[in-house]
């Protein structure tokens, strides 16, 4: 298999919607994707684009997908959150995840940030080996905390 790593391009965005509804999928949150190739469009090829993708492509086909964006940390600064790592299931144990995390991890150290974090699904135990084999840390003991658009309206309506 020969493939290549590279930033997105506008025209990718319908193969990175497709790959983010693989994931949701595999996730077991087959409704869950709201996002529209449009949005993608918009939010990351706009005058201030709010993310960064790395995509692995074969043979004119995106394979995998690496999502990121910047975030701030009040205890190191400047950091990149990875929100996903995707790799088409016919894909997968073929290296395109490792050259994907790779490109991400080069990137962040090419900008001298001082760190990259993401979460992982606590039963996704080929992922969790995979970033605790690079010297990754799972942080025990925190939860992801996410208030849904439903649920913000309602806070917001009620304080």
């Amino acid at each position: 298999m020969s493939f290549k790593v590279r930033n997105a391009v506008e025209k990718d965005m319908q193969s990175v919607l497709d790959l983010i509804t693989e994931l949701a999928i595999f996730e077991k949150e087959p409704n869950a994707v709201e996002v529209t190739v449009d949005e993608l469009l918009k939010d990351g090829f706009g005058e201030k684009p709010k993310f960064k993708i790395f995509v692995a492509e074969e043979a004119s086909t995106i394979i995998g997908i690496a999502f990121i964006y910047e975030r701030y940390s009040t205890w190191k600064g400047l950091s990149i959150h990875l929100e996903d790592l995707i790799v088409t299931q016919r894909k997968r144990k073929l290296g395109v995840g490792k050259a994907l995390y790779t490109e991400v991890m080069k990137y962040a150290n090419s900008l001298g940030l001082k760190r990259v974090s993401w979460e992982v699904l606590d039963w996704n135990k080929n992922a969790i080996d995979f970033y605790e084999s690079t010297g990754a840390n799972l942080l025990k003991g925190w939860s992801v905390v996410h208030m849904t658009e439903e649920n913000l309206q309602k806070f917001v309506e009620n304080n």
